[in-house]
């Protein structure tokens, strides 16, 4: 049976993170939050990192995972309203992209802040809806029908073009203690190498994030 752990946390890190920066960006529109020129230019960057990982993880489940169903389960899943989300996400991501570059270039815009938080917040309930499916439909057919062959070309669709700077350590965050032990199981010595040199970078952005 299929290992799922990994796109799991994988999901439960896209989800934490819109939720954590919708949040965030309220708090700046409002005021609440000062938005120093350092701090602008760190949301921007890390939000721009977000939205390729997210691009990349729906595209290679159009362009994997979804053949790959089909294969092993025919009539047993139908991928059409997921495919439909996927749809709405990319303009989505540009849209983020574009409002997090105007805040970076004028960090006191409060009205450029409540766009992005705005735009974050259709990402947020976007996701959610959309892996709340995606989880209680298509997992269980994963595990009845996929074999481990065929999951392990996923999981490298997945992996391959990641940023592993930005993506390792957001499993040290999203992970239980659990999924973090079976994960560096599955991975063996380097992914626990791969931790120690990507922790710190990733460490001092959030820090300049969520002082």
């Amino acid at each position: 049976m299929p290992n799922l752990v990994g796109i799991t946390v994988n999901h439960r890190s896209m989800r934490g993170d819109a939720h954590r920066f919708a949040d965030l960006l309220r708090d700046i529109a409002s005021g609440a939050t000062t938005n120093p020129p350092e701090r602008a230019r760190a949301i921007a960057g890390y939000l721009e990192t977000l939205c390729d990982g997210i691009h990349h993880h729906h595209q290679a489940e159009d362009d994997v995972l979804w053949p790959v169903l089909e294969a092993s389960a025919g009539a047993e899943v139908d991928l059409r309203e997921l495919t439909d989300d996927h749809r709405q996400l990319d303009p989505l991501l540009e849209a983020i992209r574009r409002d997090a570059r105007t805040l970076a270039a004028a960090p006191a815009d409060r009205a450029a802040a409540r766009r992005l938080a705005d735009v974050l917040g259709t990402l947020r309930d976007l996701l959610d809806e959309h892996i709340d499916d995606e989880e209680r439909t298509v997992f269980p057919v994963i595990q009845r029908y996929v074999s481990d062959a065929d999951w392990a070309k996923v999981e490298a669709a997945v992996r391959k073009g990641g940023k592993m700077g930005f993506e390792l350590p957001r499993i040290e965050r999203y992970a239980t203690p659990a999924e973090l032990a079976e994960l560096k199981r599955m991975a063996g010595p380097v992914l626990k190498v791969l931790l120690a040199v990507t922790r710190r970078g990733f460490a001092r952005r959030e820090a300049v994030i969520f002082p």
